[in-house]
């Protein structure tokens, strides 16, 4: 059950579907209107696949992709050439879309309600917010980190659940699958493309 709500919070973090807005907006109002729009998506009468074409869409809008990528290739990003930087990035990308939004497209109408936010600085926001229980799953303390450097669109660049981030989790699963390897980063090249092609 636990691993199923992780599974399904890690989809929802990054299913970001704002209206664009040419002035700046509170990093609560953005993750609560984030969240309303996802439900939206998800309760259309469309098929999967068009549900994840829709999500992948918006995520790409709304969610730091690559700077995502690059935090959890963690140190591994200084070693490695331009090149492969590129081809990570890529990569990456492909992954991250088709993960959430294959594992999102099940789900229908998620309620999570924001309670709070906590400006760190002027580039971080923590908003926190609860995952409403419902039959099937327990109630869940989900914490945005709101990336702000630019007022006018926030962006997440993580969630901490239960107090477990989910990016550090997704790096430290790339860096065993590098060190597995013998420090090979072509290797999690490969794990990344397999997923992608499955």
């Amino acid at each position: 059950m636990i691993k199923k709500i992780k599974s399904f919070i890690l989809s929802l973090v990054f299913c970001l579907c704002i209206t664009s807005l040419s002035k700046a907006i509170e990093p609560d109002v953005f993750v609560q209107s984030t969240v309303n729009r996802a439900s939206q998506t998800l309760s259309k009468d469309i098929s999967k696949k068009e549900k994840m074409l829709e999500l992948q869409n918006l995520a790409r809008e709304t969610v730091d992709i690559k700077g995502i990528g690059f935090y959890t290739l963690g140190k591994f990003r200084k070693e490695i050439s331009d090149e492969q930087k590129n081809k990570y990035s890529k990569l990456f990308e492909s992954y991250f879309l088709k993960s959430f939004s294959s594992r999102l497209s099940e789900y229908s109408n998620p309620k999570i309600n924001v309670i709070s936010k906590d400006k760190k600085n002027e580039k971080y926001t923590i908003v926190s917010s609860i995952l409403v229980a419902t039959k099937d799953r327990p109630e869940v303390k989900i914490d945005w980190r709101i990336y702000t450097k630019d007022p006018e669109k926030p962006l997440i660049r993580d969630l901490i659940i239960e107090g477990l981030s989910l990016a550090r989790t997704q790096k430290e699963e790339f860096a065993s699958i590098i060190k597995s390897n013998d420090n090979n980063i072509e290797a999690l090249f490969e794990s990344l493309k397999k997923f992608i092609d499955e």
